[in-house]
């Protein structure tokens, strides 16, 4: 059983009030008497009844985070970033996962209120359209910061890239190192990313002259290795002649790359890749992928750290401006990708 305040005060003849004041560093105790009830919890294993804390500061240093997937390149370094952040703040993190879904995504937030939860960061899934569930957590005055995938229509926090304008740099790149015919491998219709690299790409299209063709844009619903190597193929069969591909992520990309080697079509002197992400297997692949650097862990950080600086201006019923934090991406050049050389 664990070490109660009155053992403590009865070992050493004191009272509990006195053990109390004395643990939580109060000045008005002998300085005598506060140095031996330390050392007596300390001798004693006394640990403080965290729940107890909890009701008292109405606290319960605990966030709630929800992610579309844990186990991927992306969202795994944005948890370790957060979870890096919380543990300097003395926060437990409960991690859970939607697995793209709607219902799934409604019954977590639930849950986590339920839980009492002293905030919630949150990445929407890709089967998230209606968003009175978010709505709910905001009237219900629980802070709530979304990152990466957001609802533009939800009046909270958000921490972002730019996605329109990675998605323009990357297809800029393909058309300066002479790719004249450039297809898009877009992720599903809903998301918000999805829709704001599909619209960079189709800006650079129409800034460099370059017609806009629908036929050479491949909607993905499962945004994985199999899709990208499937619509590769796909590609293949329906336009011989194209010489660049911006990619809506690198697992994507990847699988696009390991099916134009199996058809010994030659990246990037046949055809040229970009990838999103930076994932660890970029690096890997061959041949390496080119591609926009999404900076995951310090998206982790900088959303946990709005989210803190939400929680302490509602224990002291300050109000909070919500915060639009946009993280800087680059484009990583590596060997799927090479100037045309001109005839």
């Amino acid at each position: 059983m664990p070490t109660t305040l009155k053992e403590i005060a009865e070992k050493i003849n004191v009272s509990v009030s006195t053990v109390s004041k004395a643990l939580k560093g109060y000045a008005d105790v002998n300085p005598e008497t506060k140095k031996l009830i330390l050392k007596t919890a300390k001798e004693m294993n006394y640990k403080p009844n965290s729940f107890a804390v909890n009701l008292r500061t109405k606290e319960s240093k605990t966030i709630g985070l929800i992610v579309p997937e844990i186990v991927h390149h992306f969202f795994s370094s944005v948890i370790k970033g957060i979870i890096a952040q919380a543990e300097k703040k003395g926060y437990l993190v409960i991690i859970l996962q939607s697995n793209e879904s709607y219902e799934l995504e409604k019954k977590q937030l639930e849950l986590l209120q339920n839980k009492r939860v002293d905030g919630i960061l949150v990445s929407i899934a890709n089967g998230t359209s209606k968003f009175d569930h978010f709505k709910e957590v905001i009237d219900n005055d629980t802070p709530l910061v979304m990152f990466d995938k957001i609802a533009k229509i939800i009046d909270c926090s958000k921490v972002i890239i730019d996605d329109r304008k990675a998605a323009y740099e990357a297809t800029k790149y393909l058309i300066e190192i002479g790719c004249k015919k450039i297809a898009h491998f877009r992720g599903p219709l809903l998301p918000q990313n999805s829709i704001d690299r599909f619209l960079g790409y189709k800006k650079a299209l129409e800034d460099f002259n370059i017609p806009y063709d629908s036929k050479l844009v491949y909607v993905l619903n499962d945004v994985s290795f199999e899709e990208g190597k499937y619509y590769a193929k796909k590609l293949v069969e329906e336009h011989k002649n194209v010489d660049g591909i911006f990619v809506n992520t690198d697992l994507v990309a990847i699988g696009a790359i390991t099916a134009f080697n199996e058809m010994n079509i030659k990246v990037p002197e046949d055809i040229s890749i970009v990838g999103f992400s930076n994932w660890f297997m970029s690096t890997v692949v061959s041949p390496s992928l080119t591609t926009i650097n999404q900076p995951g862990f310090k998206m982790g950080k900088e959303a946990f750290k709005v989210l803190y600086k939400e929680i302490k201006a509602k224990k002291k019923n300050e109000k909070f401006r919500y915060k639009k934090v946009v993280l800087d991406t680059d484009l990583i050049v590596r060997n799927s990708t090479k100037p045309i050389l001109k005839s």
